[in-house]
């Protein structure tokens, strides 16, 4: 785990919750905390203003709000030229997570409103945080387990998040019945939970750890899994019951909707 947390910020109240979700992670982590701000050229068409200043006192308010909240976490900053995407995949580079906001303004408008947000939680080189407005929840921590061989490192970081929080870690499966193979009962769903997480929970012992196989659609499960989290894990890609998960109407809901932060995680590159 690298000892680096980078947030994106831009000004608006879900960049503002992102900068206190990520003080909180970089003092979990005992890591340094980066806080960027990216100004691309379309960005001008938005009327962001040519002077570097305002933009600057954006960083720097941002990188002073994590300073109080965690005075013994360092903090440094940067004001970068380049996409949301570009920026922030590049300042990632050396990090154990990266945290945005779930709607942006300013250089990150439309962040979380298309192909950007999937392009970071595709494709970037550390886990991405999602976090709305609202303050860190209470709760368990929830994970979304397939089964997929890509799925091994989100377990991992579901399970070492629950360690630094000191929370019970659920582990979910959606199963639908009626398209399960022939023959294969609840059962073989139960095993393919326990097999996913048997290495996770060896490493972790201290981890309280509960399994549950849930009938019903893999959006419907997890949304609703969400409202009693603190934090949702998933997997950058899954198979079965997670198909396609950050390729479609899954992804968005869960971006969007869940009721608390969601992280995202690449499997094997």
């Amino acid at each position: 785990m690298g000892r680096l947390v980078v947030v994106g910020v831009d000004g608006s109240p879900s960049s503002q919750a992102a900068v206190a979700q990520a003080a909180l992670e970089a003092r979990r982590r005992r890591a340094e905390l980066r806080v960027v701000h990216a100004v691309s050229g379309p960005a001008r068409s938005l009327e962001v203003p040519l002077d570097p200043s305002p933009l600057t006192r954006l960083v720097n308010e941002a990188a002073q709000h994590a300073r109080s909240l965690v005075p013994e976490v360092e903090v440094t900053e940067a004001l970068k030229t380049g996409s949301a995407v570009s920026v922030l995949v590049a300042e990632s580079q050396a990090a154990d997570l990266l945290i945005v906001g779930r709607r942006g303004t300013g250089g990150f408008i439309g962040m979380l409103l298309g192909s950007t947000a999937v392009s970071l939680a595709a494709h970037g080189p550390s886990p991405v945080m999602v976090v709305g407005e609202e303050p860190e929840p209470a709760g368990p921590i929830v994970l979304a387990v397939d089964g997929a061989p890509d799925g091994e490192k989100a377990v991992e970081f579901a399970f070492a998040e629950a360690a630094l929080r000191g929370a019970e870690l659920i582990a979910v499966h959606a199963w639908l019945p009626d398209y399960a193979p022939v023959g294969a009962g609840v059962e073989s769903a139960e095993r393919l939970l326990a097999h996913a997480l048997a290495g996770s929970t060896e490493r972790h012992p201290d981890v309280t750890v509960r399994q549950d196989v849930l009938s019903g659609e893999t959006r419907e499960v997890l949304l609703e899994a969400s409202r009693t989290a603190q934090l949702l894990v998933v997997g950058a890609r899954g198979r079965g019951g997670f198909s396609g998960l950050l390729l479609g109407s899954v992804s968005q809901a869960l971006l969007h909707h869940a009721h608390c932060p969601v992280a995202v995680v690449r499997g094997k590159a």
